[in-house]
Order: structure tokens, then C-alpha cells, then sequence
């Protein structure tokens, strides 16, 4: 792959995907989003890949879009790269694999709407993260209309998104924006530990869970949930890692 503003490397089943231009604090550009996108589809294609964690290279997640880029944006150009920019969110919203984003510091507008696309959210307890879209005459894109309201509530998700304020990491998960914070030397470490530990476990039935969490949170009624439930858990103990699944876990109970 011929990457320019992204790193990715893998290791014990886990893909590391790091934003990867620390001299503008990962600011993401045309080029970032689409890097980002050939690395998913890469980890997304790979079978020894059971889960990614994202991060960012430097002092920074991501301090969200590269403005120096939007200036002089036509409008025609801007809504090419808003489009382009909602279907890198679509891709990690629809990945059927558990994604960690393990948020070393700043994560700001763009940065933490693809934060918010992951499934887990780890942060530095000092991480800086907020969605200023309001202070610079803006409005927030990557389904963080809905995903902040999912994790904070819609009194909180207003708050946030109208004042424009940042919180740090220790705020961010009293609140419930992330999962948890930690000291930034540990961030890594326990990002991909539970990276690593989630990885263990059978592919297909975490991909059948994540599908099934998706329907839970749509518009998708509890009688039609309850009726992928069902399938689902067919298709997943009808497949021979249900066995070696079965066996393992006996044995780590003994």
C-alpha cells in the first residue's frame, strides 16, 4: 500500500491504524480520509485481523479538519469532500469488526466524529476533546448527530455541540463519551489489550453481535431484532469454531 498520511501495522490478530501527520496535529485532509480508507478495506479483507484500534501519531488523535484545505473550497468541491468524508464514516460505522479508538489527545470536530464511529473509545485522561463546528461557523458531520446523543443523551449532546467546549478524557468518560480514561502511557497498552483479548473470542459471532447492536440502534423494530437474533446465533453455532470455541472455553474453566 501506498500510504502517505497513514501508518498501519499489525500485531496478535489486532490492526493498528495510526493517523499519520503529526505536523498538523493529524489534521485530516483529502489524502488522510482516503489512506484511511484503503487501510480499512485492507484490515477488513484480512481473515488473521479480528479487531483495529485507531490512533493518532504525535500529541494528537486528530485535530479534525485540515482548514488550511477548506478555505478556498468551491462548493462544488467542499460537497465532493463532505461526501467523501460521510462515506469513510459510513465504512467504519458498517465495519464488521470491533474498532478501538484509542484517543492520545487532541480529538476535535472530524477527529472525534471518527472517534465517535468506533465502538470503543479509550482516552488519555488529559486528551482535549470537543466538537467546535459552532465557533467556526461549521456543523458536524460523520453521523455525530446521532452517535453523541447514543452515548451522552440529548441534553448532554447539545450542551456539547452548541458551546462548542472541549472536556478533557476523565470528563469525557465520567459522562460516558468514552469508555474509559487512563494515563497516556498506558493508553496504548490497554487499547490493545482489549484489542487483543476481544480478538479471542469467535469472529463470526462478534460480527453477528455488532450487526445486531447496529439494528438495535436503528429504526429496526424489537419483534425484527428479535428474529436476527435467532439467525444469527443459528449461523453462529452451526460453524466448526463453535467447537473449538466450546472447547477452549471448557478448558480455561478448569
Amino acid at each position: 500500500m501506498n500510504l502517505e498520511c497513514i501508518g498501519y501495522e499489525k500485531r496478535k490478530g489486532v490492526g493498528i491504524i495510526t493517523l499519520n501527520r503529526p505536523q498538523v496535529l493529524n489534521a485530516m485532509n483529502r489524502r488522510l480520509w482516503l489512506d484511511f480508507q484503503t487501510v480499512l478495506a485492507e484490515a477488513g479483507a484480512d481473515p488473521d485481523i479480528r479487531a483495529v484500534v485507531i490512533t493518532g501519531e504525535g500529541r494528537a488523535f486528530s485535530s479534525g479538519a485540515d482548514l488550511k484545505d477548506s478555505r478556498n473550497r468551491s462548493q462544488t468541491d467542499y460537497r465532493a469532500y463532505l461526501e467523501e468524508l460521510q462515506q469513510a464514516s459510513r465504512r467504519l460505522i458498517r465495519f464488521d469488526k470491533p474498532v478501538i479508538a484509542a484517543i492520545n489527545g487532541y480529538a476535535i470536530g472530524s477527529g472525534f466524529e471518527l472517534a465517535l464511529a468506533c465502538d470503543i473509545r479509550i482516552a488519555a485522561e488529559n486528551a482535549r476533546i470537543g466538537l467546535p463546528e459552532a465557533k467556526v461557523a461549521s456543523s458536524v458531520t460523520g453521523g455525530a448527530l446521532r452517535l453523541l446523543q447514543d452515548l451522552v443523551g440529548p441534553g448532554k449532546a447539545r450542551e456539547l455541540l452548541f458551546t462548542g467546549d472541549f472536556i478533557e478524557g476523565s470528563e469525557a468518560a465520567r459522562i460516558g463519551l468514552v469508555n474509559l480514561a487512563v494515563p497516556l502511557e498506558q493508553l496504548m497498552g490497554t487499547a490493545l489489550s482489549m484489542a487483543e483479548k476481544i480478538a479471542q473470542n469467535a469472529p463470526l459471532s462478534i460480527k453477528m453481535i455488532k450487526k445486531g447492536l447496529h439494528m438495535a440502534q436503528g429504526e429496526t423494530s424489537m419483534e425484527a431484532l428479535m428474529d436476527f437474533e435467532i439467525e444469527a446465533c443459528l449461523a453462529c453455532v452451526s460453524a466448526e469454531e463453535r467447537r473449538v470455541s466450546l472447547d477452549t472455553f471448557e478448558t480455561r474453566k478448569k
